[in-house]
This record gives structure tokens, sequence and C-alpha cells, in this order.
């Protein structure tokens, strides 16, 4: 790829996260299922799995938050990619790694791209509940997995939030 986007680091954190979860945490090889052909470059490849890893160390908080909101749809129901792109997105707000409504643009852009017909609305919805309750909250502390993840770029960006 000749110029890699914010949109397309996201999307492969967002390949990654999935394989976290469908692997149980296992990293090894989840950056090169996601970009078999090696399209993104390595500088890249590290923001994005520093994204997942970030996301995955924080997800039993995305999914109870996730939960509370939509009582309904708790993370077991969700669809897997939905599920993934709530846990990234409540990352990248709570982790103050992005601006709550671009983690929430981005997160429905790649739900139409990946998810169903109908997930757009409901990751638009969940998030915006959830970008509330965070601002209501103020900061929270990350849980020590995620303090340091070894990519100075994201750790830079967490640092000064």
């Amino acid at each position: 790829m000749s110029h890699t986007t914010q949109r397309d680091i996201r999307s492969l954190a967002l390949q990654v996260l999935y394989q976290l979860d469908a692997r149980d945490g296992e990293e090894s090889g989840a950056v090169d299922l996601a970009d078999p052909a090696g399209q993104i470059d390595t500088a890249a490849r590290d923001r994005a799995q520093s994204l997942a890893r970030g996301a995955y160390a924080m997800r039993e908080r995305a999914d109870a938050l996730t939960g509370e909101l939509a009582p309904g749809w708790p993370a077991t129901r969700q669809p897997a990619v939905d599920r993934a792109l709530l846990r990234l997105a409540y990352y990248e707000m709570a982790a103050g790694v992005t601006p709550p409504k671009i983690a929430i643009n981005e997160a429905v852009e790649l739900a139409k791209t990946y998810s169903t017909d109908k997930s757009a609305a409901f990751i638009n919805g969940v998030l915006d509940k959830m970008m509330r309750r965070l601002e209501d909250a103020g900061p929270i502390d990350e849980p020590p997995a995620a303090k340091s993840t070894g990519d100075a770029w994201l750790d830079d960006a967490i640092e000064n939030h």
C-alpha cells in the first residue's frame, strides 16, 4: 500500500482483535492472518496490533458497559465483528487514543464494510451512549496490560491524554 490511512490501521486492528477474540488472546500470527499479503507497512501494522491489544485488554470493561447500555444484546449475543468494533471504539475513547466522535464515526464506517445491514445503527447507538457515560465518569485508569503497549506512537497518545 502506498499510503496507509488511519482507517486502514483501524481496519487491521479490527481484524487482529477479531482473531484475538477467536483465539482466546493468542497473538501468534494474528497480524499475518489479518494482512496476509503484507500490504500494510510495519509501523502501521505495529500501531494496529497495539490498538487491538489495548482493546483486548479492556474487553471486560467494554462488554460490561455494553451490557448495561444494551441489555438485550450482551457481548455473547452480538456478531463477533460488532463485538470487536465496540471493544475497539471503547478502548479508543476510554484510553483517550482517539476523540470520541471520530472513534464512533470510524466504528460505524467499519461496521458498514464488515458487518450486517443493521450493525452500523446498533454500533452508533451503543457508542453514543458509551461516549456520554465515559464523559460523565471522566478518565479511567487502564488495566496494567494496556499501560505500556511497546509502541511509542500509541504510548505517547495514551500518555498525553
